[in-house]
């Protein structure tokens, strides 16, 4: 069985693992996760990034650092994982679902400034595949609405839009270094804060609700309860894997990109025959290979593919059930104006394995079994 993901590892993880033990610091913010922090922030140019122990938890914070509560609203695509929402229902803030674009499943941009009322204060956005979103537009009915901007860039990194790292556009973006991501430490995430006022502030949140920070830059000389807080630091031993894979970054995304062209010059047939469709990579946007899917016709011929690829010994999976649709979101948001694309798209989309392991031969056979299954 060719499984639909596995987790990216370079070989020499458990040096540095080993590095951490005997540096006698596992517990969060030693040696490797400054070394991750640091990593990040130069390559994206971002004010700081911190290191969390999810990506659901980095957006947490953004929420926090939003300063949302009960009685506000936030926007966002109601196509994407549920922690994108979470992060500021916790807070008691309503959820209002837009549309999505059904070229690349991002939110569709145009749809936004009709959804904003007077209790409206964050836009939360999620790039798609590491396509990024139309962000131009976006921050600019942010500034003129005073809204907060959170970029859920959690499949987005090494990802641009015009030239600009996914994740340092809007006030607050959100990395993901879940095992199914492009890096991975497991279970991890980070926060990227572009304007310098709210690092201190962020700081203290992730770390209890306290200065310990500015007690380890000896800053201060004992460190006190500061404000509300949480623990947000992940295990060095986990930061010492994903700083592994960091080291070699350039090569691990080369070869998902070279596995995703792979794909599309062997699908490409099919979509020029019309029977699927494939990803959309607008002018402007670097995309990082994080993931391929494809569109069937409808949810009946997507179900039925599934099972052929399955029967030949592949796992290809579909993404998210609408939040508008779901439970909580019926109990905590609205979707405002026609869900034209979100559930007609998300019920044709099929995701392909992609994983930095995934064999030249191997992505071979997967698009030749999906040309079988139409007869190609």
């Amino acid at each position: 069985m060719i499984r639909f993901n596995v987790p990216p590892f370079t070989g020499r993880e458990m040096e540095n693992m080993k590095k951490a033990v005997e540096n006698m610091h596992i517990c969060g913010d030693g040696e490797f996760t400054k070394k991750c922090s640091s990593y990040l922030e130069e390559a994206t140019g971002t004010s700081k990034c911190l290191l969390t122990t999810s990506c659901t938890h980095a957006l947490e914070m953004a929420a926090l650092l939003c300063n949302l509560k009960e009685g506000d609203e936030v926007i966002l695509p109601s196509y994407t994982f549920v922690s994108t929402a979470d992060a500021f229902v916790l807070r008691g803030a309503k959820a209002v679902f837009v549309d999505i674009r059904p070229d690349t499943m991002n939110i569709d941009e145009n749809l936004i400034e009709g959804a904003i009322t007077e209790k409206t204060k964050a836009i939360f956005l999620v790039h798609y595949a590491g396509i990024g979103c139309e962000m131009d537009v976006i921050m600019d009915i942010a500034r003129r609405h005073h809204l907060m901007v959170v970029e859920d860039a959690a499949q987005a990194i090494m990802c641009t839009y015009k030239g600009k790292p996914l994740g340092t556009i809007g006030d607050f973006g959100c990395y993901s270094f879940h095992e199914t991501k492009n890096f991975s430490m497991g279970e991890g995430g980070a926060l990227l804060i572009r304007d310098p006022k709210y690092i201190e502030e962020a700081e203290i949140l992730r770390e209890k609700g306290t200065d310990r920070s500015k007690y380890f830059r000896g800053q201060v000389d004992k460190y006190r309860w500061m404000n509300f807080g949480s623990s947000y630091l992940p295990s060095d031993m986990n930061a010492a894997y994903l700083y592994t894979q960091f080291e070699q970054a350039d090569e691990i995304n080369k070869a998902r990109l070279d596995r995703w062209n792979q794909y599309y010059e062997l699908l490409l047939p099919l979509k020029e025959r019309g029977v699927i469709e494939l990803p959309v990579v607008p002018k402007g946007c670097v995309h990082n290979g994080h993931m391929f899917y494809i569109k069937t016709k409808n949810l009946e011929e997507r179900t039925r593919l599934v099972d052929f690829l399955k029967e030949n010994g592949i796992m290809a999976v579909f993404h998210y059930v609408p939040l508008h649709s779901a439970p909580a979101g019926l109990k905590f948001g609205r979707f405002y104006g026609e869900d034209k694309y979100t559930t007609r798209e998300s019920e044709r989309l099929l995701r392909l394995p992609m994983f930095y392991q995934l064999k030249e031969e191997e992505a071979a056979y997967i698009a030749g079994k999906v040309k079988e299954f139409y007869g190609a």
